[in-house]
């Protein structure tokens, strides 16, 4: 069975991965060897026989891959990229993209990881602000990909409008967006060093000889950190479906005796729904995710697989917060991750940080005092562990009265015909819905009205084929593009 999940608070603590920074001659801080010391620890930190990356029948072990992303560094480097160089990188999933992504870290490179999914004018609308030197991406034309492709060719282009790094950030994301424009967000390698040790402590991470089946965005904080760097720190072999489909979920599953799960709630949806699916006998943990896990999915997941559903919560901008990878303490989302310093301000949730991870001053007044205000409503309870309620920005007021947008929605999703259920403010609540046997808009305003006060109600119920996510899975909020997508 050769799973390794285990309880890391009995084994020995190793060195934290982290990589020495200076200040350079402007004052800012400059990575001498913090993301190349890394990966050469990331990579060291286990055999180099061990399996790490999987698709179907191909398997690289971790000795294969330090080979190839030496051989992209060194084509990286003869087109000048260096320490401090900035390089905007757009691939999608596949064994290239980890190879390249490592490859420009060993080199000292600040990444800017671009979601594949993102179309070009949302490429060139943040270009413009970042300004990158180099844009690395896939030869093929990643808009017509569809599902997972091992390898591809590789384009670089040379951009003579680029700057080079200002900052010792060397891992830059964009938020995604969900309630507004996003956001430009920048990491260190001591800061996603932290982030590897802290999964490694976190009780039930799967560990050396583990199988996780990995549906999470590698783009995004968390296929990226959990997923991808823990992994290749703990000796966990990486798998890939090659499409998002129950089918090729379960078959992958079954194929590779997978041990572990890491997605987002729309996977569980999915898997959840699947008919008459095999059982899976050597799964033994599944976590969630980017956004939170609606408790009605968890159920039927574990239900119908016999596995609770765990949460990892976090931030792009700091990386997870807490996690509870069993999925015992639903509702709360678990204690705070190991080093992670917490507190409950005004109902809402915010997390310490040594400084601002915002580029380009895009962060607002998010970032203030050494905290980083999630804008969640949360409450920790007397053993620590933290529950979220939901986005600040879900509770609206509406003739003098507080309404939260997520009880509507929770209303709506009790109905057993809805599938998915998406409520907005904006002058008037709205609520976009997905409906699995065609119940009607008036049906639906029915159930609210029968369940909710007169002032909490929908204004209007739209019915959608789907809703409208972004890049890495979650449902989109804001309300002219709902309102796009309806009349569409």
């Amino acid at each position: 069975m050769g799973g390794g999940l285990r309880d890391p608070l009995r084994e020995p603590r190793r060195e934290p991965l982290e990589g020495p920074l200076r200040n350079g001659p402007s004052g800012g801080p400059v990575d001498v060897d913090g993301m190349g010391s890394l990966v050469r620890r990331l990579f060291d930190a286990r055999d180099d026989a061990l399996p790490y990356l999987t698709h179907q029948q191909e398997t690289v072990t971790r000795g294969e891959l330090r080979e190839r992303v030496a051989k992209q560094a060194a084509v990286f480097a003869g087109f000048g990229i260096g320490p401090g160089s900035a390089v905007g990188l757009r691939t999608p999933p596949s064994f290239t993209q980890v190879e390249v992504l490592l490859a420009l870290w060993r080199l000292g490179a600040q990444v800017m990881l671009f979601d594949f999914r993102l179309k070009p004018a949302e490429v060139a609308a943040l270009c413009t602000s970042c300004r990158p030197q180099f844009m690395v991406r896939a030869g093929s034309n990643v808009q017509a990909t569809f599902g997972f492709r091992p390898e591809y060719e590789v384009v670089t282009e040379c951009r003579g409008t680029g700057r080079p790094a200002a900052t010792g950030h060397r891992l830059v994301q964009f938020s995604s967006g969900s309630t507004g424009r996003p956001k430009v967000i920048g990491r260190t390698a001591a800061s996603l060093a932290a982030e590897v040790d802290r999964f490694t402590g976190i009780s039930g991470m799967p560990g050396e000889g583990d199988r996780v089946l990995l549906l999470s965005s590698t783009a995004h904080s968390f296929g990226l950190v959990a997923g991808l760097l823990h992994s290749l720190a703990a000796g966990v072999s990486v798998v890939f479906a090659p499409r998002i489909s129950a089918r090729d979920l379960l078959r992958t599953a079954v194929d590779h005796r997978v041990t572990a799960l890491f997605g987002v709630p729309m996977h569980y949806e999915l898997l959840s729904a699947a008919i008459d699916p095999p059982e899976l006998p050597d799964l033994r943990v599944a976590v969630s995710g980017g956004e939170l896990m609606p408790p009605d999915v968890a159920a039927r997941f574990t239900e119908r697989y016999g596995v609770p559903v765990g949460e990892s919560y976090g931030t792009t901008e700091s990386g997870v917060v807490a996690m509870d990878v069993g999925g015992t303490l639903r509702p709360s989302v678990g204690p705070a991750a190991p080093g992670m310093v917490v507190r409950v301000r005004r109902g809402e949730l915010d997390v310490a940080l040594d400084e601002s991870p915002y580029l380009f001053d895009s962060g607002g007044t998010q970032y203030a005092d050494g905290w980083l205000r999630t804008r969640d409503r949360a409450s920790v309870d007397g053993t620590g562990a933290v529950r979220v309620h939901g986005r600040a920005d879900s509770l609206v007021v509406i003739g003098g009265l507080k309404v939260d947008l997520t009880e509507v929605e929770n209303v709506l999703r009790g109905h057993p015909a809805v599938e998915q259920a998406v409520v907005v403010h904006e002058g008037v609540t709205e609520a976009y819905v997905v409906t699995g046997s065609g119940a009607s808009s008036e049906e639906l305003l029915r159930w609210c009205r029968e369940r909710l006060a007169d002032y909490k109600l929908p204004r209007v119920v739209r019915l959608l084929d789907a809703l409208p996510r972004t890049s890495n899975g979650k449902l989109v909020r804001q309300p002219a593009l709902l309102r796009e997508r309806a009349v569409g």
